[in-house]
C-alpha cells in the first residue's frame, strides 16, 4: 500500500513538474498536522465554538504540497486556485471578526473607536494616529496650560508647549543673547552689559509658546484630520466608559480603545513650611513678569540646571540646593562636574548633598514672595544654614496625574509612580493602553509621542509593537549642552560589561574654534573588536543634535567602525562624530602592530604614537 501511495504522489510530483522528494517529504509531514487539525474542528462543533481557525489550518495543511508546487510548478489544478482562495478568504475573516470581538463589547454600543484622555505630546500622537486610519475618535483635554486663547479651546499640547520644553528653551535662548553680549569680545566685538527688559522677555517667551500651539497643536489641525476634541475633565465610569465634566454640563462618552495620556503635575517634596510658602513650579515659573533679584532653586535635575543659568545670565543671582552630591545624577560624573564648574564660573550657586528642613517667609508681595528663606543641612559640615531669596523655585521633578482619572471604576492596575503598562502599553485592562508622563516611566517628550505610537499601534492595528527601551536619548539644554543616549557608564561596570571609552574633546574641531565653543567632551563606549556601541554622551555645543547620530546608529546597529568610514561635511559639529569614531580606529593601531606594519611593507620612518592618529 505505502508503495502505490509514493509511486502515486511521485507520479504527481512529475506531472507538476517538482522535486518528489520535497513534495512527497512535504505531503507525508504535514498528515498529522491535517489530523490533529480535524480532531480540533471535530471538538469546536461538539462544543458549540467557532471553527473558522482550525479549519483554516486544516486547508493550509492539506494544501501545503500544493502551495510548493505553485511556487516551483506547473501543471496546477483549478480546484487547487479556489481552495487556496477559500482558505485565504477564510483566514482573514476570522483575523478580522477576531480584532472586533477582542475588546468584549460590541462596536455598535461605542460612541467612539478611540477615546484618548490628555491632550499632551502623547495624546495628540495618539489621536492623530487614530484620525489618520480611520477610527472614529474623541480627545479629551481639561485644558489647565496656559491662558485660554479662545473661549471653549482647549489647550491642547501639554507640558511641553506650555510648562517645559518650549518656554524653557525660549528662555535659555534669551539669556544666552544676554550672556553673548556681555562676552562679545570672544568673536572679536566689544563687551556690553545688555539692559535686560525681563518682562519684555517673558512676555516673549509666551508669545513663542502661543505660536507653536496656534501652528502646531491648536484643535483645528486635528479635527481637519476628523477627530473631535472636547475641552473638559474625563474620569472613567467602567472598562469603556468615561464622564466628561464640560462647561455645560457632565456627558458620556464609550468606546471600544481608550489611550491614558494624562500626563504629570510637578511634585513636590514634603518640607516644613512649603505649603504656606510662596513658591514657583515649573506650571507658574513662565507667568511671572518681574525677574526675581535673588532666585533659590531647589533640585539639581534638568529643570533647575537650566533654569539656573537662564536666571542667572539674565541677571538674577541664583542658589541651587540638591540633596545629592551632584547635579544631573542620571548623567555622566565627568560631564556633570565639568558643566557645574561652568555655571560656577558664571555666578551660579550649588549647596549640593545639602537637605532642606525648613522654608518660609518673611513677607509677601504681589507675584512673588519679598522674602522667601529655606534652611538646609549639608551632610558635608553638618552645620545648618539660612539661604534668602526673594523667589523660589521648586524643580524637584514631576509625578504621575492620577487622581481624576478614577482608574478604579475601570478595573486599571496603577501605583503611586502612575499607570501599570506592558511592553505594549497595555494597561491591565486588554483594550486600554496608557502612554507618557502618566505611566511614570517617562519624563521625556519625545519618549511621549513613542510610547503612544506603540500604543496606538498595539490597539487599533494589532500589531506588536514593543518600546525600544534601549536606545533612549535625553538631553539639558544649558549652555553647553549634555546629551546621553544608550547605557550609562555605570550600568556598563554593574553588568560587568567589557567594553572601551573612546573620547573626543571638543578643542581639536574646528568648527568649534570657528565659533568660540571649545568647550565640550564626547565619550563613547563600545565593545573592543567590532566597535558596537553601547552608549554614547556628548557635553558641548549641539549636544543634543550629536546625540541623534549615536541614538540612529545604536538603533540600526552601525559601529564605530562604519562610522568612521562614513564621509562628514566639514566643518561641522557632525563630524565630531566621525572623529570620536576615528578613536576606536586608532586604538587597534597599537605599537606592535603598526611595527608589524612598517616590517611587511619596509617603510623607514619613526612609529608614532597612535593616540595621535585620530
Amino acid at each position: 500500500m505505502w508503495d502505490s501511495i509514493r509511486d502515486g504522489l511521485v507520479t504527481l510530483a512529475e506531472q507538476y513538474g517538482v522535486n518528489p522528494v520535497v513534495f512527497v517529504a512535504i505531503y507525508l509531514s504535514t498528515i498529522p498536522l491535517y489530523m490533529a487539525s480535524i480532531g480540533w474542528v471535530v471538538r469546536r462543533l461538539l462544543r458549540g465554538r467557532s471553527y473558522l481557525l482550525p479549519a483554516t489550518l486544516a486547508a493550509g495543511f492539506y494544501l501545503s504540497s500544493y502551495i510548493y508546487v505553485f511556487v516551483e510548478g506547473r501543471n496546477l489544478p483549478l480546484w487547487v486556485y479556489g481552495a487556496m482562495a477559500v482558505m485565504i478568504g477564510g483566514g482573514a475573516y476570522f483575523t478580522i471578526q477576531n480584532i472586533r470581538k477582542r475588546t468584549g463589547m460590541n462596536p455598535k454600543d461605542c460612541t467612539h473607536d478611540l477615546i484618548v484622555i490628555g491632550g499632551g505630546a502623547a495624546g495628540l500622537t495618539a489621536a492623530r494616529f487614530g484620525a489618520r486610519i480611520g477610527a472614529e475618535t474623541l480627545l479629551v483635554e481639561q485644558g489647565h496650560f496656559g491662558p485660554v486663547a479662545e473661549e471653549g479651546t482647549p489647550q491642547l499640547g501639554g507640558d511641553a508647549t506650555w510648562e517645559g520644553c518650549v518656554p524653557s528653551k525660549t528662555l535659555l535662548r534669551s539669556a544666552r543673547a544676554a550672556h553673548q553680549q556681555r562676552h562679545a569680545s570672544r568673536y572679536g566685538l566689544e563687551d556690553r552689559d545688555p539692559e535686560v527688559d525681563f518682562a519684555a522677555v517673558m512676555e516673549h517667551v509666551r508669545s513663542v509658546r502661543q505660536q507653536v500651539f496656534d501652528e502646531r497643536s491648536h484643535p483645528d489641525h486635528l479635527e481637519a484630520l476628523g477627530a473631535e476634541v472636547r475641552a473638559g475633565r474625563a474620569r472613567f465610569l467602567g472598562p469603556h466608559t468615561v464622564e466628561i465634566e464640560q462647561s455645560d454640563g457632565v456627558h458620556t462618552a464609550s468606546a471600544r480603545y481608550l489611550v491614558i495620556a494624562g500626563g504629570g503635575d510637578p511634585k513636590s517634596p514634603p518640607i516644613e513650611g512649603l505649603d504656606q510658602t510662596p513658591h514657583l513650579t515649573s506650571a507658574s515659573l513662565f507667568e511671572i513678569s518681574r525677574r526675581p533679584e535673588r532666585l533659590l532653586i531647589l533640585g539639581g535635575g534638568p529643570i533647575g540646571t537650566e533654569m539656573a543659568q537662564a536666571f542667572q545670565r539674565l541677571g538674577s543671582q541664583v542658589t541651587v540646593v540638591e540633596e545629592r552630591e551632584r547635579i544631573l545624577p542620571k548623567d555622566d560624573p565627568e560631564m556633570t562636574g565639568r558643566l557645574r564648574e561652568r555655571l560656577e564660573a558664571e555666578g551660579v550657586r550649588f549647596r549640593l548633598g545639602a537637605s532642606v528642613e525648613r522654608v518660609g517667609k518673611h513677607g509677601a508681595e504681589e507675584g512673588l514672595a519679598s522674602a522667601v528663606f529655606a534652611d538646609i543641612h549639608s551632610s558635608g559640615d553638618g552645620e545648618p544654614e539660612r539661604i534668602e531669596a526673594d523667589a523660589l523655585l521648586v524643580a524637584t521633578g514631576r509625578g504621575a496625574a492620577l487622581e481624576a482619572l478614577h482608574l478604579e471604576a475601570a478595573g486599571i492596575e496603577h501605583t503611586e509612580c502612575g499607570v501599570t503598562v506592558s511592553s505594549r502599553c497595555r494597561t491591565s485592562q486588554r483594550h486600554v493602553y496608557a502612554a507618557g508622563d502618566v505611566t511614570g516611566r517617562y519624563q521625556f517628550t519625545h519618549m511621549s509621542e513613542h510610547m503612544a505610537r506603540v500604543a496606538a499601534v498595539n490597539a487599533l492595528l494589532k500589531v506588536p509593537l514593543t518600546l525600544d527601551t534601549d536606545h533612549v536619548p535625553w538631553g539639558t539644554f544649558t549652555d553647553p549642552e549634555l546629551a546621553h543616549v544608550g547605557a550609562t557608564r555605570q550600568q556598563l561596570d554593574d553588568e560587568g560589561t567589557d567594553y572601551e571609552v573612546h573620547r573626543f574633546d571638543y578643542a581639536s574641531l574646528d568648527r568649534a574654534a570657528a565659533e568660540g565653543e571649545s568647550e565640550g567632551l564626547i565619550k563613547v563606549y563600545a565593545t573592543e573588536w567590532r566597535g558596537k556601541i553601547l552608549g554614547a554622551t556628548v557635553l558641548g555645543a549641539r549636544a543634543g543634535e550629536l546625540i541623534c547620530e549615536y541614538a540612529v546608529a545604536m538603533k540600526h546597529g552601525v559601529s564605530l567602525h562604519r562610522l568612521a568610514d562614513t564621509v562628514h561635511p566639514y566643518p561641522t559639529y557632525g563630524l565630531a562624530v566621525r572623529r570620536a569614531a576615528d578613536r576606536w580606529y586608532a586604538s587597534k593601531h597599537t605599537a606592535r602592530v603598526i611595527d608589524w606594519i612598517k616590517s611587511i611593507c619596509d617603510y623607514r620612518g619613526e612609529v608614532t604614537d597612535p593616540e595621535h592618529l585620530a
